[in-house]
């Protein structure tokens, strides 16, 4: 069977690849499935609907929101629950080994005994190489066969270009995608031509979403009843009620019900408007977010700017839970126009539709994606006196379709020094030759240049000493299609080496 998989920050939503039709798979505990996970003091844990129905039960912490954690965390990231500490990728795992238990047990899905499970599954476009690879390594222990990884805006262009195709012509090929879920916003520019659908630029901020969204509006509800912040129990179920009544509001609300049951007090009604006020800031911030998207890089070969300009433009696609709030579309229809604007008529499963809409071959659909990030290594220059950043894969550059050659990049040096010690970083951009903006440290690795230490069990301990002129060494880095980077460092005069993928503990 062959699946589409949006893990979201809120729900985690599958869509099937059904002779031509893409439904959204529902499941006897309800509709979608939630991000959640449980665990009490007794080191028990609960994942999705087991989690939803232990989450007020008392003695069990829930953990909302976790793939939040992915965007700061690695292999080796810990996450405390319930005075216990557990592994963020164990949990990750659990979590999509229960999604696949239930996709089975509960479902409509009719998944026949052993049946293999093809997933094309995604990522918020902005989100760092330790986000792709943990996902990517979570889905496949949890027995899903991983086809394909793509960046969720990118799925929703699939949906898009099955559903507005006509949208498209010839003077108007790029359609931008507005994506703003339960913890991300991005906005991705695609170029669709025919029925290849190119990723030109992605632009986003990584920690907004449809939980700040709550935030704010618990702080107006806290503010309208007069009250002081609220136990963490307490709190915790009004957050939920916060939730609840923003996904009930519609064009034409009025009001804003919300239940104080919580604080002993009775419903308070507060304006839509001011629901509205108080979310506006953070819809400003998306819009400010979207406008660099619109460039295209591959302009500036030939001579002209890269800047695309709005007529260029077929459509701006609202997806992602949190785009179905009626703010977001006020807002870009005000500023872009009423016909420009489009709505996803399933703006929580537009992700997922597209994935599998991605996996069906007799669409016909290419997509060719783009690095949204700068990969590099942190160096040595000035003999030590100064460290400098080697950019290895750079923002924008095209990666490989699935089952091509990956993108390979080379360094040659000389040693100076008896252990080679490479942090891995990535970032939004490079100013003057140094990370910048949204900087996240990746990875590390230590590399024996100085025979004596090559048997060694571990180098964590060792220290780094100039040596002078050492061996030559090799780098060989490779990029797949799905952003996953290898590095083989050797020393060709020696016939050593070793091959590091990059993220595993």
């Amino acid at each position: 069977m062959r699946l589409g998989i949006d893990f979201g920050t809120t729900h985690t939503v599958v869509s099937l690849v059904d002779r031509g039709n893409y439904p959204v798979v529902s499941f006897e505990g309800g509709d979608p499935y939630p991000s959640l996970l449980a665990a009490n003091e007794a080191g028990e844990v609960a994942f999705g609907f087991d989690a939803a129905e232990r989450r007020h039960e008392p003695g069990w912490a829930v953990l909302r929101s976790f793939k939040r954690l992915l965007s700061d965390g690695g292999p080796r990231t810990e996450v405390e629950l319930a005075g216990r500490r557990y592994p963020l990728f164990d949990l990750l795992t659990r979590f999509l080994a229960t999604l696949r238990r239930d996709l089975a047990a509960t479902s409509n899905a009719h998944l026949a005994p052993g049946e293999p499970l093809e997933a094309a599954i995604s990522v918020p476009a902005n989100s760092s190489s330790a986000q792709r690879f943990l996902t990517l390594e979570a889905f496949r222990e949890a027995g899903f066969r991983v086809t394909a990884l793509l960046n969720e805006p990118s799925a929703a262009g699939f949906e898009y270009a099955h559903r507005f195709r006509s949208t498209l012509t010839s003077r108007r090929e790029y359609v931008l995608v507005y994506d703003l879920g339960g913890g991300t916003f991005d906005a991705s520019l695609l170029r669709m031509t025919g029925k290849t659908n190119e990723v030109v630029t992605s632009e986003g901020v990584r920690r907004l979403g449809g939980d700040d969204f709550d935030e704010a509006i618990l702080r107006l509800v806290l503010e309208r009843a007069a009250v002081e912040e609220p136990t963490a129990a307490a709190r915790d179920l009004l957050l939920e009620e916060c939730s609840r009544q923003k996904e009930a509001v519609g064009p034409n609300s009025r009001r804003f019900l919300v239940d104080l049951t919580p604080l002993g007090l009775a419903p308070i009604a507060i304006p839509v408007e001011e629901v509205y006020d108080a979310c506006l800031p953070l819809v400003e911030r998306t819009l400010e977010a979207m406008e660099p998207a619109m460039r295209d890089p591959s302009r500036a070969g030939g001579g002209r700017e890269d800047a695309v300009a709005w007529s260029e433009l077929a459509g701006i696609y609202v997806v992602g839970g949190a785009g179905s709030f009626p703010l977001v579309a006020r807002l870009l229809r005000e500023r872009y126009g009423e016909k420009r604007v489009k709505r996803s008529p399933h703006p929580f499963a537009a992700t997922a539709m597209g994935l599998a809409l991605s996996l069906d071959g007799e669409e016909g659909y290419v997509l060719s994606e783009r690095l949204t990030r700068h990969f590099g290594v942190f160096r040595e220059a000035g003999e030590g006196a100064d460290v400098v950043f080697d950019p290895i894969f750079e923002k924008d550059v095209a990666l490989p379709a699935e089952g091509e050659a990956p993108l390979v990049a080379v360094r040659r040096y000389r040693a100076a020094h008896n252990l080679g010690h490479f942090r891995f970083v990535e970032c939004s951009r490079v100013t003057a030759g140094r990370p910048d903006g949204d900087v996240t440290p990746w990875d590390e690795i230590r590399f024996p240049f100085d025979p004596a230490l090559r048997g060694r069990p571990a180098l964590n301990g060792e220290a780094v000493l100039r040596t002078g002129d050492g061996p030559e060494v090799e780098e060989v880095y490779t990029c797949t299609a799905s952003g996953e980077v290898e590095v083989t460092v050797r020393l060709p005069a020696e016939g050593f080496g070793r091959s590091f993928r990059l993220g595993r503990a």
